[in-house]
């Protein structure tokens, strides 16, 4: 496929600001759209007042890195370069323009670390590793004895200046996330027994001392992410909540001695949701979503007033969360970007943030955007509502409903390009002149615990009412033809919009991506079964009753809607037999229906032919229904 017409999108992952604040490192990569496959990123570091670049660092021209961190004294930066097609990871340090390779494993790599003194080299290392790492990632081939073999995920060291690698926390637990204790002797990590995608739900809080003993230091009943320890090494701070996917973070902000015991919330019935978290000196800072904004807080360990430093509707990225701070939090970067302005990075002093690229200057607004708040039940609820950039006067339009995922998630600004680069069937759908709706309903973040928690046991039930009214909102607000309602959705949003046209009539036109027709015959499919027990307060085995109250497929003789499918042929987190029995119960309906199952993809589609192809079709299907 031709490369898109234009300029290349210029991106930015994974940055960080130096501890001074003078300089901000990220991946950033050039996308013209079309490509193959994603675009080959570079480290590159810049000046954080001007946006000037310094270096750039490419040492591995078919590899991909991993997120890039600063020595304590400023000077060099630690990354992974990872070969996917040679199966390994290599650690490079960088300094002065020229990067030096410090280690080669057989396996996976990520997340280095460097140690409060400068002198060693922390990584999350998986030898001899037969997937990738994470429950998104396509599994690994099920054929032999199954369950008998298990990646493990350890924390690893290895000296600044070069010598063997040291595999540290023990080889039988999974560990997903770390931070070194500021005396350098150890480790606060999240792990877990056994198999790595499955078990996050359910990981400790643990304590890993320089000979590799473990130590729980909580076992919480949330899932839990981002943990830090204060600069006296006496508190561990983290954030925990209900969450269903490793990545997708939202909760409150707890705290638990290092020593151990039992977690405090210091963020109590906070009506936001935290994503970010970091210490820096006495200061405990984060980043939250708050409603329709993203924000960064200074928090009170002590019961005091959360104060809010900076918020914007907007996304960010940094390398704390949402965002990066200085070693004294008085200065900040992120990328940020929303639905008409392009990626750029931010830095400065705090609240003062400003844009520092201009790589994307080019690039112009693509859609009309409003902010949609409406009453559901007892709850505010928010969402967003693209549209073409300009409409005719009088003219009804139709509408397609975009479910994200999840559940524990939220729908957030991310730019939408004119050409391949940047939410392309947003682009296509608005300007073939449709609305496209993205509601964030009970369940969601950016409303507090309280809502995140209130489809619990409730899957189609309180979320489907928040949307349904959220539609009723829209046409009302925008020139929304409610007889010309489409509705796609991947994940959980692919059960929404199962559920939907099995309990709606309201619909004329459907797309489920990697969605969820039985919970009782999921629960036995597929690789992360105890994602649900913190959603449906029991096993499938104990409570059946609840997971069949929330299966489509019990109420498929309602199904009217023409409904097309798509899925991963080795996805891990939603089985393609899941659609299967959704297709073929449509069928036996006589319901219109398609489903495509893509070859060797997992539950991300990952390979750019196939994301075209669902665009197509997706297109096509509303196209045929809608139009």
């Amino acid at each position: 496929m031709a490369h898109a017409e234009g300029p290349a999108l210029r991106d930015y992952r994974s940055l960080a600001l130096s501890g001074a604040g003078d300089r901000v490192v990220a991946l950033e990569a050039n996308d013209p759209g079309g490509l193959p496959r994603r675009p080959h990123s570079t480290v590159v570091v810049r000046d954080a007042a001007s946006g000037k670049v310094l270096n750039e660092y490419d040492p591995c021209a078919t590899c991909s890195y991993d997120r890039p961190s600063w020595a304590p004294d400023g000077r060099s930066l630690a990354f992974i370069a990872s070969d996917s097609k040679a199966g390994t990871a290599m650690l490079f340090v960088a300094q002065q323009g020229k990067a030096r390779q410090l280690l080669t494993i057989k396996g996976v790599a990520n997340t280095a670390r460097w140690s409060p003194d400068g002198q060693r080299l922390a990584l999350l290392a998986t030898l001899n590793a037969r997937k990738q790492v994470g429950a998104v990632e396509a599994g690994a081939p099920q054929v032999g004895e199954i369950g008998e073999v298990e990646d493990a995920q350890r924390i690893a060291t290895v000296p600044a200046a070069g010598g063997a690698l040291k595999l540290l926390s023990p080889a039988d637990s999974y560990i997903y996330e770390y931070d070194w204790t500021p005396d350098g002797q150890g480790f606060v990590a999240t792990g877990a027994k056994g198999n790595g995608d499955n078990n996050w739900w359910v990981a400790k809080l643990l304590h890993i001392d320089a000979a590799g003993k473990e130590r729980v230091i909580a076992a919480p009943n949330t899932q839990l992410n981002l943990p830090h320890v204060s600069e006296d090494g006496k508190t561990v701070a983290y954030i925990g909540g209900l969450m269903s996917d490793f990545g997708s973070i939202g909760g409150d902000v707890y705290t638990v001695p290092l020593a151990g015991g039992e977690p405090v919330n210091i963020t109590p019935g906070y009506a936001g949701s935290f994503n970010g978290l970091a210490w820096r000196g006495k200061r405990l800072l984060a980043t939250a979503l708050i409603g329709a904004d993203h924000a960064a807080l200074e928090l009170s360990t002590s019961g005091g007033k959360h104060a809010v430093l900076w918020s914007a509707p907007a996304s960010t990225s940094g390398a704390d969360g949402r965002m990066s701070f200085s070693a004294d939090g008085t200065m900040a970067a992120a990328a940020v970007e929303d639905f008409r302005t392009a990626p750029h990075i931010v830095a400065g002093r705090l609240p003062q943030l400003k844009a520092v690229t201009q790589d994307n200057a080019a690039f112009t607004p693509q859609v009309s955007v409003q902010s949609i708040s409406w009453s559901s039940d007892a709850f505010r609820v928010q969402g967003w509502l693209l549209g073409p950039e300009k409409t005719e006067p009088g003219k009804k339009y139709p509408m397609v409903v975009q479910v994200h995922g999840g559940p524990a998630a939220a729908a957030s600004p991310r730019y939408v390009a004119g050409g391949e680069q940047a939410n392309p069937l947003i682009r296509e759908l608005t300007a073939k002149g449709y609305y496209v709706f993205l509601p964030n309903p009970r369940g969601s973040y950016g409303q507090g615990q309280e809502f995140t928690r209130a489809n619990r046991r409730d899957f189609g039930g309180g979320d489907l009412r928040d949307i349904l009214s959220g539609v009723d909102a829209v046409t009302k607000a925008a020139p929304v033809d409610g007889e010309r309602l489409g509705m796609v959705g991947h994940s959980y949003g692919g059960f929404m919009t199962m559920w939907t046209v099995t309990h709606s009539q309201r619909f004329k036109a459907a797309v489920a991506g990697a969605g969820i027709a039985n919970w009782i015959s999921y629960y036995g499919q597929n690789g992360i079964d105890q994602w649900m027990v913190p959603f449906f307060g029991a096993t499938a085995y104990d409570d059946p009753a609840i997971y069949r109250a929330a299966s489509p497929i019990e109420s498929i003789k309602a199904a009217r809607t023409p409904t097309m499918m798509y899925v991963g042929e080795r996805d891990v987190e939603t089985p393609a037999v899941q659609s299967q029995e959704f297709w073929h119960g449509l069928r036996a309906m006589g319901v219109p229906t398609s489903l495509t199952i893509y070859e060797g993809e997992g539950h991300a589609i990952r390979k750019p032919d196939n994301q075209r192809d669902i665009r197509r079709r997706t297109i096509g299907w509303f196209d045929r229904y809608l139009k």
